[in-house]
């Protein structure tokens, strides 16, 4: 009788480790951060093209609109990089049939997991940069008054649309597929997996300071998106699959895009 060996069980996702992948787990990363500040830093060129002097960086409306042709091209750079390492993005992201409900569940338990942390680095940031006026500093820190570019009611109508149809469906599975999806699990192949996702959480708060508003803020975002960063790594590492995280991260963007479509009404009444 012959006894047949098997061989052990590939990670998952089919996972095949090559000698590129520290280079990949860094520069995939790190590519896509480039390419936020090109995208800001055009989006701030066209506001000043169009409305005259504008502080750097653009405001969150124009960033979320300017974030669109970003996320398509990092998706296609990460879902190309993951088949190349005979992994599937469908086993990255788990979703399963019956299933999703559930999904949307643990997603709601990690948003609250993850805020609670961020939340918390804000508030010890802020006193850390402004003691007992920390309070009082929240109202300029987070906030620049002369960032409100000079728009018609009719173009901030349609960048309030464009944000809140495609930056969280699309950012979201993005940044987690960037992330903790390939660059995470490519600097594991490397590094111990502590180190990998201090890593990866540390160039995803990087990336974030692209956003700020203000000096301070940038410190603050950075840190903030480096716990932030460190919970999802630790969460998809653990149940080695996204689309929990997916759902959190994607319920964050919405949120922070939706009061956008109030802005054209505002504008119309001659708000500012």
């Amino acid at each position: 009788m012959t006894v047949q060996v098997q061989d052990p069980a590939p990670p998952a996702g089919g996972r095949r480790r090559d000698r590129r992948a520290l280079a990949w787990g860094l520069g995939l990363p790190l590519g896509r951060m480039l390419l936020v500040a090109l995208a800001c830093g055009l989006a701030w060129l066209a506001l000043v093209a169009g409305t005259g002097w504008s502080p750097f960086p653009p405001p969150p409306l124009v960033s979320a609109v300017a974030m669109l042709p970003v996320n398509v091209v990092c998706l296609i750079v990460v879902l190309r990089r993951i088949r190349a390492t005979g992994r599937r993005a469908a086993d990255l992201i788990g979703y399963r049939r019956g299933h999703l409900g559930r999904d949307i569940l643990w997603g709601l338990l990690w948003l609250v997991v993850l805020y609670v942390p961020f939340a918390a680095t804000i508030m010890l940031v802020m006193w850390a940069l402004h003691g007992d006026g920390m309070y009082t500093a929240f109202q300029t820190v987070f906030f620049d008054p002369e960032a409100v570019p000079d728009l018609s009611p009719g173009v901030a109508a349609v960048l309030a649309i464009v944000a809140v149809l495609t930056f969280a469906p699309l950012n979201a599975p993005t940044e987690e597929l960037v992330y903790r999806g390939s660059a995470q699990d490519d600097l594991s192949s490397r590094m111990p997996v502590p180190a990998a996702i201090l890593v990866s959480a540390a160039l995803f708060g990087l990336q974030h300071v692209w956003y700020a508003p203000t000096t301070d803020a940038v410190v603050v975002y950075a840190c903030a998106f480096f716990v932030w960063g460190i919970g999802s790594g630790i969460i998809a590492w653990r149940q080695r699959r996204l689309l929990p995280l997916i759902v959190a991260h994607g319920l964050v963007n919405l949120f922070t895009t939706l009061p956008a479509l109030v802005v054209p009404f505002l504008l119309a009444n001659g708000s500012s």
